[in-house]
């Protein structure tokens, strides 16, 4: 199989490729290359930097993960069918937490019902810090539900505000519920974990708690505790997690808190799509889009710099029906892409690559599908706020650049790309206020 780099975007829902005896049909004008040796997702270490090291999940979880990034829709089957099953398929027992929800009863009653719809035995677990008549701490220590829970083939945790799902799964002390313990019993023996939106965020060690816009977020710093807390770490410690991703602009946020708690890699998955994570820390990308892919391992921030300032962070689109292996760092991408390497000596569109607004809706994925298959080396995009503000205000340049490890692939049945290591460097810049002025 060929592993590549990463990107892509779609501009609707296109059925599944993952398999064809249908050689490769690449888009009229776009230059390919053939099909290459398998390559690092990430850009490699050079010779007097350590490789990064991947540590397993803790206690060597023998299940899968399916991190949806929120916003699923019922008809997408690839992610419902896809849980139910590593489940077990029709018949497997899974247990539903409405814990992050703001309507517990109605949340679980929605996801049972699509679970049911695709096969599964679905029950709801009654902890959640809003559920009506309900102690949840009781609950969360009650030995005959954490046996039901433990005798499950599976978890889904609902969406909502993933501080709930800490609240009512860890006692005050730090220590687990016996609810929590069940879960990750669970999840040792080979069971699914599947959350969406904040049942996706709790996924990793630390979470986004009680964030700020992603703008402010640059602007005013993180704060442990507060923007950031502990999540549960179902994919282990060196990965950091993040949801709603494209469609809210939020990759910016992920790069300041992953320096302010040490990550290199980060993961962070769009809207009715999911990333699945088996044992072999094999990420597959599932549903309508993808997943940015943030490597860290080489960054440097400017200390004398007051401002938010980072360089050298690589980032690479992970699209449907690629994969990537968090321990190897090797990208494959999807089948109807394996035969569609850009050529870069021959690019298919020219001329300046820019977006004034890099944290609007798939922006980011928009300006490196366009500088991959460019002949440009580089692509601006620009954070800012308010163009009518009175003064100047503090806004951020994304600098995109090409290098020797950038590799893009287009589909040959959708205009969809994969992208990978592209270097991204992000610097405080003044805006002038106001922006424009009425004639």
């Amino acid at each position: 199989m060929l592993t590549v780099p990463l990107h892509a975007k779609e501009e609707q829902k296109q059925p599944s490729a993952r398999a064809t005896n249908v050689p490769p049909v690449v888009p009229p004008g776009r230059p390919v290359l053939p099909p290459a040796a398998a390559v690092p997702a990430t850009t490699p270490p050079s010779a007097d930097t350590p490789a990064p090291t991947a540590k397993p999940p803790s206690a060597q979880a023998q299940g899968s993960l399916v991190i949806i990034g929120g916003g699923l829709r019922g008809d997408n089957a690839d992610v419902w069918q896809r849980v139910v099953q590593l489940a077990g398929g029709k018949g497997s027992r899974i247990a539903v937490f409405p814990s992050a929800a703001g309507n517990p009863e109605r949340a679980a009653a929605t996801i049972i019902s699509y679970l049911r719809k695709y096969g599964a035995d679905a029950f709801a677990v009654p902890v959640a810090v809003r559920l009506a008549g309900s102690d949840y701490r009781k609950a969360a220590d009650d030995a005959a539900l954490a046996k039901k829970i433990r005798d499950s083939d599976g978890v889904y945790f609902a969406g909502g505000d993933q501080g709930r799902i800490t609240k009512a799964l860890i006692r005050e002390d730090g220590s687990h519920t016996l609810a929590l313990e069940a879960v990750w019993d669970l999840y040792r023996r080979g069971g699914v974990i599947a959350g969406t939106s904040a049942g996706a965020a709790i996924m990793s060690s630390t979470m986004f708690y009680n964030p700020k816009a992603v703008l402010s977020m640059l602007r005013s710093g993180i704060t442990d505790g507060h923007e950031i807390a502990p999540g549960l770490g179902f994919i282990g410690d060196d990965v950091f997690v993040d949801q709603h991703l494209l469609v809210r602009g939020r990759f910016a946020r992920m790069i300041p808190a992953m320096l302010a708690k040490g990550y290199q890699l980060g993961l962070g998955i769009d809207e009715d799509s999911a990333m699945v994570v088996n044992a072999q820390r094999e990420v597959e990308i599932i549903g309508y889009k993808g997943a940015l892919l943030i490597d860290m391992s080489r960054a440097e921030t400017d200390k004398d710099n007051p401002n938010f300032n980072v360089s050298n962070v690589v980032i690479s689109y992970l699209d449907r029906g690629d994969k990537f292996n968090i321990a190897s760092r090797r990208f494959i991408p999807s089948a109807d892409k394996a035969g569609g390497r850009l050529d870069p000596a021959r690019p298919f569109l020219r001329g300046p690559v820019y977006s004034n607004d890099i944290l609007g809706n798939s922006a980011v994925i928009d300006l490196m599908e366009r500088l991959i298959d460019s002949d440009q080396q580089e692509a601006i995009g620009i954070a800012s706020g308010n163009p009518r503000s009175a003064g100047p205000e503090l806004g951020f340049e994304f600098r995109f650049s090409r290098t020797p490890d950038s590799m893009g692939y287009v589909s040959s049945v959708a205009e969809a790309y994969s992208v990978l290591n592209v270097r991204l460097d992000v610097r405080p810049i003044e805006i002038a206020r106001p922006l424009y002025q009425y004639k």
